[in-house]
């Protein structure tokens, strides 16, 4: 199982120059993977539905500052060698997809092939409202916007138009990226499910570790596996990201949970690590040795 890091690029990591330091300092510590969020604005008052509570109410101060996803991943690429680079979870529909594809296909020629892209629909109707992007429509916008980002990564996409975007002919968009850049599809509902099993390289899922679930897990991912059978994809090159939140201080607690999550299926684990009061390498080597004695 690989050991992924959330890279701290949000609230108190935003006033200081840190994040190139941080991610300095996380990869010496041995992680595999750095993991950044995405929100572009937030309104003052959540009113929309938030997913990933039981009580539907987001856990954070919406004031929270956030420094772009994809800013925080070229800074990290800039000073770090080995580790994988990812978004947990870019909001995919509220991007321009011919300018993302770049943008990604950028950072990933930087860092020699690095880059894994973590996407979801969203859930903040306020923050599409913002950025003038239908929210009703974000589904079918995600589905056309992964094609047309495989489609651009192969610096020769064919001409696209639909009601939702226009590509012309002969666009040349380079340079392409140094790998194949998996897209991991996130979300718990049925319908992104069924996404990540059809169109994605694999799952990005979520969890916190105060009510982590690895029946549950389990079972969402022999659905989605079956159904890329079903659809005439091999389930066995799906890969399973699992981000765990509200895992700053508990390395010990995810570590006596790790045989659990990998006989759930889950090939990635993303925690977090106290920016300030937290000890990378010892949350590092806890969980690299329970992976390692499963």
């Amino acid at each position: 199982m690989r050991i992924g890091v959330k890279l701290p690029h949000t609230g108190d990591a935003v006033p200081a120059p840190s994040v190139a330091r941080r991610a300095r300092d996380l990869e010496l510590a041995g992680f595999d993977s750095l993991w950044v969020s995405d929100h572009v604005v937030m309104p003052n008052v959540i009113e929309s539905r938030y997913p990933f509570a039981a009580d539907g109410k987001a856990t954070w101060p919406t004031a929270t500052p956030y420094l772009e996803a994809l800013v925080s991943l070229a800074a990290a690429a800039a000073v770090t060698e080995r580790v994988r680079l990812g978004t947990a979870a870019l909001v995919l529909p509220q991007r321009n997809p011919v300018l993302l594809a770049k943008q990604v296909a950028s950072i990933d020629a930087l860092s020699g092939g690095r880059v894994a892209l973590g996407i979801g629909a969203g859930w903040l109707r306020e923050e599409f409202d913002a950025l003038g992007v239908p929210f009703e429509a974000r589904g079918a916008r995600m589905e056309e916007w992964i094609e047309l980002l495989r489609d651009c990564w192969t610096g020769r996409p064919a001409a696209h138009s639909t009601g939702r975007y226009v590509l012309p002919e002969d666009t040349l968009v380079l340079p392409t990226p140094a790998h194949a850049v998996p897209l991991y599809v996130g979300g718990h509902s049925p319908t992104a499910l069924r996404r990540a099993a059809r169109l994605g390289d694999g799952w990005l899922a979520q969890q916190a570790v105060t009510a982590l679930d690895p029946e549950r897990l389990a079972g969402e991912i022999a659905s989605i596996r079956s159904t890329a059978a079903d659809a005439g994809r091999d389930p066995r090159t799906l890969q399973v990201v699992l981000r765990l939140v509200e895992s700053s201080g508990r390395a010990a607690e995810v570590a006596r949970r790790i045989t659990e999550l990998a006989q759930a299926g889950v090939n990635e684990i993303i925690v977090d690590v106290d920016p300030v009061d937290g000890d990378a390498q010892a949350d590092h080597d806890l969980l690299r040795d329970a992976a390692d004695a499963r």
